[in-house]
């Protein structure tokens, strides 16, 4: 484990945004042949579904737990990916090398927003296609850490909030910043729908490894169970009644651009 992204479960949320990676990928057009990259790939979702497509594709991903799990599904789906242990802002991959760069739910968190959105542009072949989904800043998973942070380690000195990446003007200067020709953006949503409140805590804490690597710590100073409580408070909040279930919506920026051809 090289990260707390493997520390919990995180491969149970993977498979909950399966659907926003399929509406990446559609919306990256891609076709067979053509050379793909998924960045922060963590266990595949966008580079399986590029692969499905017979697109020629890497994935890279800083987490080696993450990777072995794409790898597994690689295999068990006979589809090939080349899967790369690397970091958003020090992409292991030559320049000007991809037709499609996608993301979901990656790039964002990359702690040098700046240094990786010219990282995704180096990548870029001319006339390539950016396909980025990402949390917008009001949606439920940063409420949910704005509300957890109190319990959490503070982000490295000098990084910003991942949902900047979720904020129409604010990622398409990111992205034109590095070069690229910022596109159009489309709100989208996925729904998470749990038995009750108190499954869909547990779902959420036991599927997010930051949490997760600070229990032993929070549990010792008698403040694990306040967490569960401002956790609950916030489903409890957000959340919508359905037919008996818990429903989260989870809102994101679907997120275009292209590297100008000349």
């Amino acid at each position: 484990m090289a990260t707390t992204w493997a520390a919990g479960e995180y491969p149970l949320m993977g498979q909950r945004l399966k659907a926003a990676a399929q509406r990446t990928v559609d919306r990256a057009r891609v076709a067979p042949g053509d050379r793909v990259l998924d960045i922060a790939t963590g266990t595949g979702n966008a580079a399986l579904m590029a692969a499905a497509r017979e697109g020629v594709v890497v994935g890279v991903d800083l987490e080696p737990a993450l990777l072995e799990v794409a790898r597994q599904r690689a295999a068990e789906l006979d589809l090939p990916v080349d899967w790369r242990e690397g970091d958003a802002g020090a992409l292991p991959v030559p320049d000007g090398a991809f037709d499609a760069v996608v993301s979901v739910f990656g790039i964002m968190y990359a702690s040098d927003q700046a240094g990786a959105a010219a990282e995704l542009a180096r990548a870029c072949a001319p006339g390539a296609r950016v396909v980025l989904a990402n949390w917008t800043p009001d949606g439920f998973l940063p409420a949910m850490g704005a509300a957890l942070s109190p319990f959490l380690p503070p982000p490295p000195l000098g990084a910003g909030s991942p949902s900047r990446w979720g904020d129409p003007a604010v990622v398409g200067e990111l992205l034109g910043g590095a070069g690229l020709t910022p596109g159009d953006v489309q709100a989208e949503a996925l729904e998470l729908d749990f038995e009750d409140r108190l499954s869909a805590v547990a779902f959420l804490v036991r599927t997010a490894g930051n949490v997760v690597a600070e229990r032993p710590r929070l549990e010792a100073e008698g403040r694990w169970p306040q967490l569960l409580a401002t956790l609950a408070a916030l489903v409890t909040e957000r959340g919508t009644a359905r037919d008996g279930a818990v429903v989260l919506r989870l809102d994101y920026l679907l997120v275009t651009a292209t590297k100008p051809s000349s």
